[in-house]
């Protein structure tokens, strides 16, 4: 990882292409919220950010709750911004039902990923290939796979390549756990400066307040990064996954994220940590 000297100017500040993402750090990006330091956006696809997460690319930077667990050394999670919530989780679609998902060929967005890690806790001896999370509906549709594990805005879409709902594994979760489905954080690198840390998640915070209360602002930026998709199906995706979570964690988001974290390290999928999981206020 390299090192942040205190003259540096600017901060890379990763997130995806996803309206969620491009209404949270709209403002940010725009300079119309304060910043304890200037960021410059890097936009990719979620499973990319996850790999530079691993890597210690990037200082601050949206990532899967899955991949968090792997970087809790050098990263913890800012309160805001993140993507948490009830009615939120990754889909399982198939061009018809089928029956148990144990043995069954599943395309997969990323092995990093928290919906790949949902699957993995519901049905232990599922079959997986990874693709490019947009890659998922066309292979399912092709017969390439048994079913297709979909996430972001092809919760929308499916119907539309001729797939059926098999799973909603956000259901299953609440109703293994209770508590909302943790599915994505903001890191920022443990090394930076706690002033920094805490700056960042005041402009995180006040970047996506900014875009509340100016909604129509942020659609031509939503709208460029939002792979051809329907300014409608844009709405619902943000409705959907900016909540009140995204503005603060909260005790209760606080608990869905340990909980997570607990059965991971259960099924040995990540390594035990007691590095606390978020900036401190």
């Amino acid at each position: 990882m390299t090192d942040l000297a205190p003259a540096t100017l600017t901060l890379d500040l990763g997130y995806s292409f996803c309206p969620n993402d491009t209404f949270i750090f709209y403002a940010l990006h725009a300079g119309r919220v304060a910043s304890p330091l200037p960021v410059r956006e890097r936009l990719e696809d979620v499973q990319t950010l996850n790999d530079w997460a691993v890597a210690g690319r990037l200082p601050i930077t949206k990532i899967s709750y899955r991949t968090s667990f792997e970087v809790m050394d050098r990263y913890v999670a800012l309160r805001s911004g993140g993507a948490l919530g009830r009615g939120v989780g990754p889909l399982v679609v198939a061009r018809e039902e089928i029956g148990d998902l144990n043995g069954r060929l599943v395309a997969s967005p990323g092995a990093l990923t928290t919906a790949e890690l949902l699957l993995r806790l519901a049905y232990p001896e599922v079959r997986l290939t990874r693709m490019r999370y947009d890659e998922v509906m066309p292979a399912v549709a092709r017969g390439e796979v048994d079913a297709g594990l979909i996430i972001h805005e092809s919760r929308f879409t499916y119907p539309e390549h001729g797939l059926v709902k098999l799973l909603d594994l956000g259901v299953w979760w609440e109703g293994e756990t209770g508590l909302p489905l943790p599915l994505g954080a903001i890191l920022v690198r443990r090394d930076l400066p706690g002033e920094v840390q805490r700056g960042l998640n005041r402009a995180v915070r006040g970047s996506l307040e900014y875009a509340r209360a100016h909604p129509a602002e942020p659609m031509e930026y939503i709208r460029r990064h939002a792979l051809e998709m329907s300014d409608d199906v844009m709405r619902a995706h943000i409705d959907l996954y900016v909540n009140d979570f995204s503005l603060d964690v909260g005790e209760e988001g606080e608990r869905a994220v340990r909980e997570l974290h607990r059965r991971a390290v259960e099924v040995g999928a990540v390594r035990p940590s007691s590095l606390p999981l978020f900036v401190e206020g």
